[in-house]
Formats: C-alpha cells, structure tokens, sequence
C-alpha cells in the first residue's frame, strides 16, 4: 500500500484569482481544485480558463494533487475548457453535474488522455443512476466522486445544515458506489467558514461514513479536515501492534491472533496495514 494517496482536503478556489493560486502553492493540502464553474462570474470564464492552464503549466504545486473544475458541456463554456486542457495536462479535471453514465466517456473523448476524471454527484438523477455511472467509471478513467451538497440541496428543496440528516442517504450511496468500484469519494462543502465546531463535527461524520476526505473553501478550513481524516495517534499505534503481532514467528499462517485481548483477524491486518500507509503518506505530504 505504499503507493496509497491522502485525500484528506481539497481546496477549491477561482481559478482567475492569482493571489489565491500562489498561495494554494504552498497550502497544506493534498489536492488543489482550481475552479472554472460556480466560483466564477460569466463574463470571467475565459480569463479563468488562461489562467488555469498557465498555472498547470507553470506548475510548482508539489505534492498537491492538481485538478480543473470545467464547465458542463451543455454550457457555452464546457468545450472550450475540455479543447484548452486537453493538451494542458493537470492530474485531474473535475466535471460537474454527472448524471448518466455514457457522459464519462463524453468527457473523456473530449479532453483525450492524460488526466484522470473526476465527477460532481450534485443531482437527483446522478443518484437513480449511480451504480450504472460507477460501474462504467473505469472505462473512462473516471476514478473519484466529489459531493456537490449545495448543489443537490437546492434541487432537492432540503436543508443543508450541519448535521445533514436528508443527505445521509445519499452520501452513503455515493461511498458504496466508490468503495465497489475501487475510487476515492470526498465529502461536500461547508459553507460557514467562521464555525469551525460546525467543520470539525462534520469532517468527523464524513470520515465515519468512509469518506477519503473534504473538499474546502476556505484555508482556514484545512488543520481541521487534514486532522479529522488523518489517523490518530492511537489509531497508528493499534495498527502498529496488529502489524507486528502477526509478523511474530508464532503467527505465521494464522487467521486469527489475539491482540491486546481483542481477537484480531486477517481483515484488521488489512485495515492495520491501510491505516500505517495512510499515515505514512499524509507525513510526507506535511513535510
């Protein structure tokens, strides 16, 4: 699992703001989301897209993983942003509002090969179509879900609060989905970026859930999502013990060892070995 990647905080920001996109250089995140849709005005949209691909080329963001948020294809936008990144060569283009599955494969003919997609699940009709878009997901090297909660509020006429009790659902379907197609899945956006209680409980209801992390809008945002969904102090050393118990001489070729009084299997030296690589990787990429 040594090739494991934290996808702990996902920072979204214009991709037109120049100051910000220096910053996020050097922001403590692993994924960087230079946005070409909602967080920029119509009369921008083409600024923003010079702007994104001058800094894909220029580069500089190290570890971060870099990705695109385009505009739909059924914009006046979409195709000019899939022409100018299709031989730019970010690590991802985000595409928003996903709903059937043959558009991954739209998307993917449009922008050629390179960058791997990654989709919004931000409608009603993503999720009456869900198991069919990620069970086609590989095709187009369609490999992370991103929720898009304000989004789907919105359609949904729901309440978005903290808590989050009408998404409940849906996020968990939108984690199922992932989890059988072998893809990263990030939870949703929160909006108040002055309550960080309120960020931290959700980050800690997402991580519960299964969620690899959260996409932020703020880099206030990013200790508490990075710490949230980075193992714990006690977590790394329960998978340190579970490691080398069944390293011992004695263990070889058991099923089932007794660990700190626990019975443990070979299922929790899976999830031990997962949760030391996650740890691992999350310390290089803070480094």
């Amino acid at each position: 699992m040594s090739d494991i990647r934290p996808l702990r905080s996902a920072l979204y920001l214009p991709a037109n703001r120049a100051s910000a996109v220096e910053k996020a250089r050097a922001a403590d995140c692993d994924a960087v989301i230079l946005d070409l849709e909602d967080a920029v005005a119509p009369e921008a949209k083409a600024e923003a897209r010079e702007a994104a691909v001058a800094a894909v080329n220029q580069g500089g963001f190290g570890h971060r993983i870099l990705v695109v948020r385009i505009n739909a294809l059924d914009t006046e936008w979409g195709a000019a942003d899939c022409a100018a990144l299709a031989g730019c060569g970010p690590d991802a283009v985000l595409v928003p509002k996903l709903c059937h599955p043959e558009e991954a494969a739209v998307y993917r003919s449009q922008i050629g090969g390179g960058p791997e997609l990654w989709a919004m699940l931000e409608t009603c009709t993503a999720f009456t179509q869900l198991p069919a878009i990620a069970s086609n997901a590989a095709k187009a090297n369609l490999t992370t879900f991103v929720m898009g909660t304000n989004d789907l509020a919105l359609e949904m006429r729901a309440t978005l609060d903290t808590d989050r009790a009408p998404f409940l659902p849906l996020l968990t379907q939108a984690v199922v989905a992932a989890r059988a197609n072998g893809m990263s899945v990030l939870d949703g956006v929160f909006n108040d970026i002055a309550d960080e209680a309120g960020l931290a409980q959700q980050c800690r209801q997402g991580a519960a859930m299964g969620f690899d992390g959260k996409t932020l809008i703020h880099p206030k945002q990013l200790e508490i999502a990075n710490a949230v969904f980075s193992p714990s102090g006690d977590d790394v050393a329960k998978a340190q013990a579970i490691c080398a118990a069944f390293a011992l001489p004695e263990n070889t070729g058991k099923g089932v060892i007794k660990v700190d009084g626990r019975m443990t299997e070979i299922l929790h030296l899976r999830e031990a070995e997962r949760t030391l690589a996650l740890h691992n990787a999350a310390k290089r990429n803070t480094t």
